[in-house]
């Protein structure tokens, strides 16, 4: 049975409740006894709250054990299972100058996804709102769902994000307009997330074993760190752990918030107009060259690339350190859309982090969801909290089943 002093038998039941449905949003078919093992309920209540959540629309009755094969002798027993349409959650990782939404079911499997661009600077507030909108439209109608059929939406943006979801007015004005009003634009429950902390969900989610103290370094365009200490996302009062404007007292060139991606453009297109090192980069007009570039130029022995590969890696292996001596994080996890290009730079970094620095040195890896990263820890982030808290969200009924309430 469920532990706590419950005042009532209404409240009782919902708290049974809400334990059966967070074993039923992990479980495949169970049956009653399986349901008893692992919540403490007894077979009575048990069998009491699937019925009510059958007739809610949360679960479906499946073949018994015998029609399953699973028995031959005795009475068969009622297998039972979440209803896959019960409801949908869907991510949107609403960046700087991209979109990128997913639509998932309620155990996480990708149904739909969609992506686009958009110059933020040059769209507003209202029109980052008006493009999340019409993308979870259009991936929910890609997934085979109405916008009924959601039950929460999770949105990641490049800003501190507080617990009510709203953003300090800093950052020259750059973090009101990424925090732009998704959650009052957009309809159904939605939360809104530093995009760092759900890559910080999404790695974590990854590992078999997660480490209790682990940095999940987002980088592309900006820095921005989410910071699992102790087996707890880190926050802060106003949103703002793992923001990473420290680094402007650690380097004085004016780009200190830039990301690697940034960077590896920034410099690339600086050394091919003020050196004479011969370089395939001068075969790009210098305001094309992009970080692929450079990586692309640096994997082929090109010397120039190499350079700033270098650069960018001990660079990587100095932000490593302050993190890790700040938070005592043993893992650092390098995370975005170029991350899976970013193996150059991450040895080198690895190489700077054991001779230049004293041990313990922060274990660097590579994140394998690449520009996924920020919609997948969405989901999670959206699993987490349905599973915490079922009985706040209601199930999306079949098409055929009258309400409980209809006369």
């Amino acid at each position: 049975m469920v532990s706590g002093s419950a005042r009532s038998p209404q409240l009782m039941r919902q708290l049974n409740s809400s334990a059966l449905m967070r074993f039923a949003l992990r479980a495949h078919a169970f049956t009653a006894a399986t349901a008893m093992e692992e919540t403490g309920l007894t077979r009575a209540t048990v069998i009491g709250l699937c019925s009510d959540l059958v007739d809610a629309g949360w679960l479906e009755k499946v073949a018994d054990s015998r029609e399953a094969g699973l028995t031959r002798m005795g009475r068969p027993a009622h297998r039972y299972r979440l209803r896959e349409d019960a409801g949908t959650i869907a991510a949107l990782d609403a960046g700087e100058h991209s979109f990128t939404a997913i639509v998932a079911d309620l155990r996480g499997s990708v149904l739909a996804r969609h992506s686009l661009t958009l110059d933020s600077a040059v769209a507003g507030r209202q029109s980052r709102v008006d493009t999340a909108r019409d993308m979870l439209s259009r991936t929910l109608e890609k997934a085979g769902r109405a916008p009924g059929d959601l039950v929460l939406t999770v949105v990641g943006i490049p800003a501190p994000v507080d617990g009510d979801g709203r953003s300090p007015s800093g950052g020259s004005g750059f973090w009101p307009l990424m925090n732009a009003g998704f959650d009052a634009g957009l309809s159904g429950r939605v939360v809104v997330e530093n995009d760092a902390n759900l890559a910080a969900l999404a790695e974590q989610a990854q590992q078999t074993t997660p480490s209790d103290n682990t940095a999940t370094l987002l980088t592309g365009e900006r820095f921005g760190t989410g910071l699992i200490v102790d087996g707890r996302l880190l926050h802060g009062s106003r949103g703002g752990a793992g923001e990473t404007r420290f680094l402007d007292t650690i380097f004085d060139d004016g780009y200190a918030s830039d990301g690697i991606g940034a960077l590896a453009r920034r410099w690339a297109r600086a050394a091919v107009t003020e050196s004479d090192q011969p370089s395939v980069l001068r075969d790009i007009d210098t305001e094309h060259i992009e970080a692929t570039d450079v990586f692309y130029a640096a994997a082929a022995g090109d010397a120039l690339a190499h350079g700033i590969i270098s650069d960018l890696g001990s660079r990587l292996a100095r932000v490593s350190v302050v993190l890790s001596s700040l938070l005592d994080v043993e893992r650092i996890v390098v995370a975005g859309a170029i991350a899976r290009a970013l193996d150059p730079v991450v040895e080198r970094a690895r190489h700077v982090l054991t001779t230049e620095f004293p041990p313990p040195v922060p274990e660097l890896a590579i994140s394998a969801l690449g520009g996924d990263v920020v919609v997948r820890g969405g989901i999670e982030l959206a699993l987490q909290r349905i599973r915490e808290q079922p009985s706040d969200f209601l199930p999306r009924r079949p098409a055929s089943a009258p309400h409980p309430h209809a006369g």
